[in-house]
């Protein structure tokens, strides 16, 4: 079969058949999507081809812009005080503890920014199965949206520290970082002040009411790739700009309460997985033989668990223990970033193929791992409740 066509049926198949292997599972579905693409590339049905590369980078773009439309800046800046800082206290025991562990074990430097990666899109899962209402669940939310907030940046500085090394180019490109923060902060502002003063032009922009041209679409995807050239003129991760373009939709264009729902049905339905499964599919199968991978890729494992285990005393006088637990498991999926930061390393060659396979290998332990905790502790503390509400009966 050709190559071009063998990709297309495959990842037909693969795209489909994910959501009910995924329910039979109990997993989230982007665990299998890659699993699945490593199956299939192992079997030579998904091989390498140009185009597939780029659907899949554009996917991943899109999945940063999905990631923006969950931080909305007005939510953040109405956060309570101390929450704030409690978060943002957390938010830097994960790089100091990270920074520590990478140290002890002799690791490059540049490790220090992929241990504390946070990522709302596997949180957002929880809320299915444990409700808006658990307490432990929501500050995870609130508390994982600042810390997405701060894994994208890292995750620009460490693009332009691979791209650049530690030159003077690198620090023209974090000048323009800076620059450019500073004029969406002035965007930002001057937005807010007109639609304070014009709300209509919100609505004539993107209507609440059924629109048969779909503006709120259009103006989405203008406003998405728009930023993805900005940020290749300025020469920066072009997933920061994807994310903030999500940012400024989540902020101004929140009357549109389907909007979110249309433009994510669109991506993980069809963009996103693609993704995934390229992801999958440039992990060997056979790497498995390596010896010490899965010891690596299960340190890796612990390490992102037992940092986040240790900067939750940050919340100490908020939750109970459990709470604490349940909290820092949450945060110990930061799937998407993580692949996509490890991709970045391996393709800018600051990390080795054997390296990169524990990265993808570790996300996958994670999502695991944390999904079975999670259930197991809160299966284990609703006996526990519903035993003492019998015993005082």
């Amino acid at each position: 079969m050709d190559n071009a066509v063998s990709i297309i049926v495959t990842l037909s198949i693969i795209i489909f058949i994910s959501p009910y292997i995924s329910r039979f599972l109990k997993i989230p579905t982007t665990p299998v999507e890659i699993i699945l693409g490593t199956v299939m590339g192992y079997f030579h049905f998904l091989g390498e081809n140009h185009l597939f590369e780029l659907i899949a980078e554009v996917g991943f773009y899109y999945l940063m812009f999905l990631a923006g439309m969950e931080v909305n800046i007005r939510d953040l800046m109405k956060m309570d005080r101390e929450i704030k800082t409690r978060g943002l206290i957390y938010i830097s025991l994960l790089y100091i503890f990270s920074y520590i562990s990478v140290k002890s074990v002799g690791f490059d430097t540049i490790f220090t920014l992929f241990l504390p990666l946070i990522s709302v899109g596997l949180i957002v899962t929880l809320y299915k199965e444990y409700g808006k209402e658990t307490k432990w669940l929501n500050l995870s939310m609130q508390i994982g949206v600042l810390g997405e907030l701060v894994s994208i940046i890292a995750l620009t500085v460490t693009g332009a520290m691979l791209k650049h090394g530690y030159g003077i180019e690198l620090y023209e490109t974090l000048g323009f970082l800076a620059l450019f923060l500073l004029a969406l902060v002035v965007v930002f502002k001057l937005f807010r002040l007109l639609f304070w003063w014009y709300p209509e032009i919100k609505t004539y922009l993107i209507p609440l009411d059924w629109d048969k041209d779909e503006k709120d679409i259009r103006l989405s995807m203008a406003l998405f790739f728009l930023m993805i050239a900005v940020m290749l003129m300025l020469d920066l991760e072009i997933a920061f700009g994807a994310f903030i373009a999500g940012i400024f939709i989540a902020t101004f264009f929140e009357h549109q309460r389907e909007l979110p729902h249309k433009l994510s049905t669109f991506g993980f339905g069809f963009l996103v997985p693609i993704f995934f499964v390229y992801t999958g599919s440039t992990f060997k199968l056979e790497a498995l033989q390596e010896e010490g991978l899965v010891i690596f890729a299960l340190m890796i494992t612990a390490s992102m668990i037992g940092i986040r285990m240790l900067s939750a005393i940050a919340f100490f006088k908020i939750f109970n223990f459990k709470e604490m637990l349940l909290f820092s498991l949450s945060h110990s999926m930061p799937l998407t970033l993580l692949v996509a930061i490890a991709a970045l390393g391996y393709h800018n060659n600051r990390m080795i193929q054997f390296e990169y396979y524990a990265f993808i290998l570790a996300s996958l332990f994670e999502v695991i791992i944390v999904m079975v905790s999670i259930k197991t502790i809160s299966v284990y503390s609703e006996k526990q409740r519903r035993k003492r509400t019998s015993v005082k009966k």
